[in-house]
């Protein structure tokens, strides 16, 4: 009895706040941002904590370069379980080709989620040598990760020269994302590309893969934690080896161009369609057009007593004047207030004593 109150009071006072938390994250959208928030980061340690026996398990066998690709898809697995978050991947058969360098658009942490859906086998991520001696630094090293120095420009261009060298004769890919930042707006957009992803493919001769997530501002950002679909695609392999490094410049503006196309076109246009919504919403219903005799009558009517049809001799002079005033209005060089009107039918005020 001692043993089941040890194992179902622990159980208790963890589920109780889940329970909670959960009750109000039904209730209410900030407290369902937080509760989704705190699933994905969960999903995320469990993921880790497997990561670390997964890698000591494979680089035991001479698998470490596939580490990456395991713990990627374990996450995945469990993570887009528990969100309801699918990622669809086009033209996944362009990851085969090895070794690359694999460039993205960066947008917040969820990319973690689009990572683990296309990681592919073989391929290692570039981190900054400071994240060596993190808690982090075992698995990423036994991971297969390639460190660099960014402590400055020299050093910096010394690693990267080293590490296409590593992923050439070790044959892998490396993911890398030249936009160095996170990115992320309402409108589908990139920032302006760093040039170390392009050095390094240039001067390993290795080809470059561009990966475009699509813009998931509907799905997350601050606020907002939803469900549904992310749409994710693998462009070409672009080649390098006939590309010198003066070229880089010119190379990494075209890839960026390319990849900005895609993100336009992949992602929901949601800003568009909920201006449109707008107007739609604050536009007056139209009123039922008149027909034109009816406009004819209404405005001879408003503007001009009724006329006898038969009269006198003093009044046929009034009667043609009405004639002729009924022919200028209706061909539209009279307004029915007796201004001129121009072209377009607007009526020209003061005109009439000149």
């Amino acid at each position: 009895m001692c043993i089941l109150a040890c194992i179902v009071k622990p159980l208790a006072y963890v589920s109780l706040p889940l329970i909670v938390f959960r009750s109000i994250a039904s209730s209410s959208p900030i407290g369902r941002y937080y509760w989704r928030l705190t699933v994905f980061l969960g999903t995320l340690v469990v993921a880790s904590t497997w990561g670390v026996v997964v890698a000591v398990g494979m680089t035991l066998v001479g698998r470490r370069n596939d580490v990456n690709f395991v713990v990627a898809r374990t996450f995945y697995a469990i993570a887009s379980y528990a969100l309801d978050i699918t990622v669809e991947v086009e033209g996944e058969e362009h990851l085969q080709t090895r070794p690359a360098v694999m460039v993205s658009n960066h947008q917040s942490m969820l990319d973690i989620l689009c990572l683990g859906r296309m990681f592919p086998q073989k391929a290692a991520i570039m981190a900054k040598r400071e994240l060596q001696w993190t808690p982090l630094g075992p698995w990423m090293f036994m991971s297969g990760a390639v460190f660099i120095d960014r402590g400055n420009s020299s050093n910096a261009r010394m690693s990267l020269e080293a590490a296409g060298e590593k992923v050439k004769s070790k044959g892998i890919s490396l993911m890398m994302y030249p936009e160095g930042t996170r990115h992320c707006q309402e409108e589908p957009s990139l920032l302006p590309f760093k040039k170390g992803a392009f050095h390094l493919a240039v001067q390993a001769g290795i080809p470059i893969i561009p990966v475009v997530c699509e813009n998931y501002w509907r799905l997350y950002h601050k606020g907002v934690f939803g469900t549904g679909t992310i749409k994710l695609r693998v462009l070409p392999p672009i080649p390098t080896t006939s590309v010198t490094v003066a070229d880089v410049s010119e190379l990494a503006a075209r890839v960026r161009d390319q990849m900005l196309d895609t993100l336009r076109e992949i992602s929901v246009k949601v800003a568009i369609t909920q201006e449109v919504n707008e107007i739609q919403r604050s536009s007056p219903e139209p009123k039922p057009p008149s027909t034109k005799d009816e406009d004819i009558a209404m405005t001879t009517s408003s503007a001009f007593p009724a006329v006898s049809e038969t009269p006198s001799e003093g009044a046929s002079e009034s009667s043609e004047v009405v004639k002729v005033t009924r022919s200028l209005r209706l061909d539209g060089s009279v307004s029915e207030y007796g201004g001129e009107t121009d072209d377009e039918g607007n009526v020209l005020v003061g005109r009439r004593g000149h």
